[in-house]
């Protein structure tokens, strides 16, 4: 009788085991092959890419020179407008340069960029400190506000 049950309780561990393992497989498969089908239809990468990558697309490419201390803000303002674009970088001058290579379909966004750079530039040298303007608030509340005494007394028993 308990060897009954102990090769019963063998075979479910083993039928389960296999059940897992079948499901695993066909899981893997089932993903595999939705990859491969979102693959072949949008093949191209979007967003930021080389220039070859850029190129193979077939849709032509526009450029422009951009310094190294602005090329993050750039390249957020890019992602923000979903464009697709590649950087390459010049080392032959100090300091080097940045050329955005963009696709030539994306001229009216590249404007939208250009655009939004030119302010973000201008405007964010014309920024004071935050700690500049916790100084300016110091010296004013010094010379404006000074603190009232209390002069009310206490009842002392």
């Amino acid at each position: 009788m308990q060897e009954e049950i102990e090769k019963k309780t063998i075979n479910l561990a083993i039928t389960t085991t296999r059940m897992s393992v079948r499901m695993l497989i066909n899981g893997l498969k089932t993903y595999i092959s939705y990859r491969n089908h979102k693959k072949m239809h949008d093949p191209f990468k979007h967003g930021k890419q080389t220039v070859r990558q850029l190129i193979k697309q077939g849709q032509g490419a526009t450029s422009m020179e951009i310094s190294n201390e602005s090329l993050k803000t750039f390249e957020s303002i890019a992602k923000r407008y979903g464009v697709d674009y590649a950087v390459t970088k010049d080392k032959s001058v100090e300091p080097p340069k940045y050329t955005v290579f963009f696709k030539a379909r994306d001229a009216d966004a590249l404007q939208l960029i250009v655009d939004e750079y030119g302010d973000r530039l201008l405007n964010g040298r014309a920024k004071t400190s935050v700690l500049e303007k916790l100084e300016k608030l110091k010296e004013y509340v010094a010379a404006h506000y000074k603190p009232a005494r209390n002069r009310e007394k206490e009842m002392v028993r």
